[in-house]
């Protein structure tokens, strides 16, 4: 079955990688966003620091009720396998305690379209409070 997710992955094209990056990300499908990721994929997280995309995930989805998130824009790179994705995020915590936000994700992706890097930009400063009281 892995085996067939991976070939599966190959064979997407960038915009169906972030596309399935997105959905799997708002219904909390951790073993298949690490499918997207290289073995050696990482993370960088203004809130959890730079983590291997499992730990990341795996991390994330302990902390996290719910997420609800709203497609905003894809943007590419010329002569680049960085695309960014643009998107709202009502990220509910396992406490019930929620926080809105915008967010940047930049990904890296190799020549077979596999997340190597996922670069996480947003305002922490609501989120940070949030997580000090789980």
């Amino acid at each position: 079955m892995l085996l067939m997710l991976g070939i599966y992955n190959n064979s997407m094209t960038k915009e169906e990688v972030a596309q399935k990056y997105l959905s799997f990300l708002e219904k909390g499908g951790e073993d298949k966003i690490i499918d997207l990721f290289t073995d050696s994929g990482i993370v960088v997280s203004p809130l959890y620091g730079v983590l291997s995309a499992k730990e990341f995930y795996k991390t994330l989805l302990a902390d996290t009720k719910s997420s609800e998130l709203h497609f905003d824009g894809l943007f590419f790179e010329k002569n680049t396998n960085r695309i960014s994705l643009l998107f709202d995020y009502k990220w509910t915590f396992k406490n019930n305690e929620q926080v809105d936000f915008k967010v940047v994700d930049v990904l890296e992706l190799t020549s077979q379209n596999k997340i190597e890097k996922l670069t996480i930009i947003y305002d922490t400063v609501n989120t940070r409070n949030l997580l000090k009281k789980r």
